[in-house]
């Protein structure tokens, strides 16, 4: 989930929960002297979002800014790695990609116990309905065009040209990603088996397309991970870096575009919504604008990259369904995806399928 900056209704904040406060003095005095123009005092508060990294709002009595903290404790290597965030931020700014500006970053534990950084706060809307019900018509239509040239825009930047070219892996991103999940699924024998992910563990590997590119990817683009202007149909910032890397960009889209497919009580979607009465734009037309924008004349293997992602995603929820089992994660959020995992893997197959 993201570490939301900004200050719509859903992206409340709450005094800092216990597990996730630290020295604030010692934060104002870094801030002091590494964050051009900050002046005290300074008051935090945490979003209620930010569960993977804890995520605060700064207050002083002339700028408000975010902080992004890796959250303490005992952590997985290369877990919420909030430098590494903080770093592919730092090199879209000098892009059209609209992101939050870096205001300062600090790797040093001591002066509030994790590394973290800081950030401008950006003033908006964050939409978690896919339909975007409190938008008109006309501007429920620009703002999905609004997402789709921020998401071509964003496999247009040459990451070599902005300092990322060490930022990931280039090529072979779908055969690294299948296997990776597909042993997670397999090694975690509490959450059972399940007869569609074990097709598509057989299947998906023996037929990745041919074609290979690397891009930059978010890895989670969806119309909750971004805000938009308070009042016009266009995105201030993209939020949510943690999953980016360099991959494929068509893995990337199809997971945004995997919104018209997707039931809304999984996660933000589309499925069973009237999108001509809504005036949202086919899944069709919404792979064509993007074709247009990124030079392709189609996407040919597009319900591959669909199965693709929701097999990915199913096996996250698998993982979620082990850890309930094992009584490591008992929230009702956990639950609620552990219970969606059939229907996800089953959405994977249908996807599938439709590839034959």
């Amino acid at each position: 989930m993201t570490g939301a900056l900004s200050q719509a209704a859903n992206a409340g904040t709450t005094a800092v929960r216990d597990a996730h406060r630290f020295d604030e003095a010692a934060l104002a005095a870094w801030m002091a002297e590494h964050v051009v123009g900050f002046a005290g005092p300074l008051t935090v508060e945490q979003f209620k979002g930010g569960q993977s990294n804890p995520t605060y709002r700064l207050h002083t009595p002339t700028a408000a800014y975010v902080l992004r903290r890796k959250p303490p404790g005992s952590l997985l290597k290369g877990a919420h790695d909030v430098l590494r965030e903080a770093r592919i931020l730092t090199a879209l700014a000098k892009t059209i990609v609209p992101v939050a500006p870096i205001h300062g970053v600090c790797a040093d534990d001591d002066v509030i116990g994790t590394p973290f950084f800081v950030m401008g706060l950006v003033e908006g809307r964050i939409f978690w309905d896919a339909t975007f019900p409190d938008v008109s018509r006309e501007h429920r239509a620009a703002c999905f065009d609004a997402m789709n040239a921020t998401l071509a825009a964003l496999h247009g930047v040459d990451y070599e040209a902005v300092g990322l070219g060490d930022y990931g892996r280039p090529g072979n991103y779908f055969a690294r990603q299948i296997a990776r999940w597909s042993r997670q699924y397999r090694e975690d024998t509490d959450a059972g088996c399940d007869p569609a992910m074990d097709a598509l563990v057989e299947w998906l590997p023996a037929n990745i397309p041919t074609d290979d590119e690397t891009r930059i990817v978010h890895g989670d683009f969806r119309c909750d991970n971004m805000i938009f202007h308070p009042t016009e149909p266009r995105i201030l910032a993209v939020l949510d870096w943690e999953l980016s890397t360099l991959g494929h960009p068509l893995a990337d889209f199809a997971y945004h575009a995997m919104m018209y497919r997707m039931p809304p009580e999984i996660v933000a979607g589309l499925a069973g919504a009237d999108i001509a009465a809504l005036g949202i734009p086919t899944e069709q037309d919404y792979i064509a604008a993007y074709c247009a924008r990124t030079g392709r004349a189609a996407i040919p293997d597009y319900d591959f990259y669909v199965a693709f992602n929701f097999f990915r995603l199913a096996a996250i929820f698998h993982g979620i369904k082990g850890r309930v089992i094992r009584g490591t994660a008992a929230s009702a959020h956990a639950r609620n995806r552990a219970a969606s995992f059939p229907q996800v893997a089953r959405l994977a197959l249908d996807a599938m399928e439709a590839c034959r």
